[in-house]
């Protein structure tokens, strides 16, 4: 490229840069309008008469008392506040089991219902004890045999007719009779399964008939009443944490209903990872209605404040660093300065800047302005009425 083709360039460019300021800095509005006269002349109209101005566009200001907005509103409540440290976990039964069979056999009887409730001690599942009891009772003819040899030999060794070595055999073979029938005897036992504790039954996993081997799995047993509750907090609140602490069990099945508790075990060792405190808590059941593996929401009752006035979230505005309300007083929008305390539930404490019956601004408070009239929408329904 030339020296005159770069000059003509540069000169080019420096054109469209100039025409673009001029056009951004509002060069195109000089064109609409030329001066005073031509404004005047194009204001009045052909007859030469001049047209008057409407009232409403002479005096814009002048537009009466301002309309009264809508609101939703609730009156200051004061009711026992809990205070609460939130947390998450999973319920647990208070004891749980899998019954296994500790001896190989077939499986001769249930004796069980599926989802009910059995005591301590009753029989679950009976195996088949035909070998067993043919075992108990060889181990029994072998133990009278042994009690008699020896009975036989201590005679004859008082005689002076038998022998030391005679005697401590036939004694030593009643010993191990003795303990033979014992095994028998238990292992005949174990032909019969019984509930360890009271509890549910679960659902089987055997048939009749079956042949089950040692260990395995047959039937779970849960103690549901009461249930086991495992969660865990931050470290921070481990000052507040204590054996005996009151908590509030929430399950999303049973929405708006809370179950009471009490901590009873604190895990001495902090999580390293998430510097977290584990701990158990026991809460009744006498309904049934918590099951094992629930995911639960917990609150631990740190306190109790009597006569807390209490208001709904929707009706804080926050301003910076500062909490307002909306008061309504004889008619018209008053704000108001509060302090907070805790929040529960879509209620927050109010510590400081109301009293016990004011009545707040809910619903419409951003359309309100200080000291603006304001109309109640319940109240504003009912005076229409005849």
């Amino acid at each position: 490229m030339s020296a005159l083709q770069r000059k003509i360039l540069y000169t080019a460019i420096a054109l469209v840069m100039a025409l673009a300021v001029w056009w951004y800095s509002g060069g195109p509005a000089l064109f609409k309008s030329s001066g005073p006269s031509s404004t005047a002349s194009q204001g009045t109209p052909p007859s030469g008469k001049s047209e008057s101005v409407p009232a409403k566009e002479a005096a814009p200001g002048a537009q009466g008392p301002a309309k009264p907005v809508t609101v939703e509103v609730q009156a200051v409540t004061a009711s026992e506040f809990i205070h609460e440290v939130s947390a998450v976990g999973s319920l647990l039964s208070n004891e749980s089991v899998m019954i296994r069979p500790e001896i190989a056999g077939r499986v001769a009887k249930i004796l069980f219902d599926e989802g009910f409730a059995v005591k301590k001690g009753q029989p679950l599942v009976k195996l088949d004890d035909s070998t067993y009891v043919s075992d108990y009772n060889q181990a029994k003819a072998n133990l009278e045999l042994s009690r008699a040899n020896n009975e036989r030999a201590a005679k004859l060794y008082s005689q002076g007719a038998g022998t030391a070595r005679a005697l401590d055999e036939a004694a030593s073979k009643l010993k191990v009779d003795q303990s033979r029938l014992e095994v028998a005897r238990t292992n005949l036992d174990k032909t019969l399964m019984v509930a360890p504790f009271d509890g549910v039954i679960g659902l089987r996993k055997i048939s009749l008939g079956a042949y089950v081997t040692p260990g395995q799995d047959m039937v779970n047993l849960e103690g549901i009443d009461p249930m086991k509750a495992d969660f865990q907090v931050p470290e921070s609140v481990l000052s507040e944490l204590k054996p005996g602490m009151a908590i509030m069990v929430r399950a999303d099945s049973y929405p708006g209903q809370s179950f009471k508790g009490e901590v009873y075990a604190i895990d001495p060792k902090i999580d390293p990872v998430n510097r977290s405190v584990a701990a158990r808590a026991r809460l009744p059941n006498e309904k049934g209605l918590l099951k094992p593996g629930m995911f639960v929401r917990i609150g631990l009752v740190t306190r109790k404040t009597e006569n807390a006035l209490l208001v709904p979230e929707e009706s804080l505005i926050p301003r910076g660093n500062q909490m307002f309300v909306y008061k309504v007083v004889d008619g018209k929008a008053v704000a108001q300065m509060v302090r907070t305390g805790s929040r529960r539930e879509g209620k927050v404490e109010v510590t400081e800047g109301l009293t016990a019956g004011d009545v707040v601004i809910t619903a419409g408070h951003m359309k309100v302005r200080e000291g603006a009239p304001v109309n109640i929408a319940g109240q504003e329904k009912q005076d229409k009425k005849p």
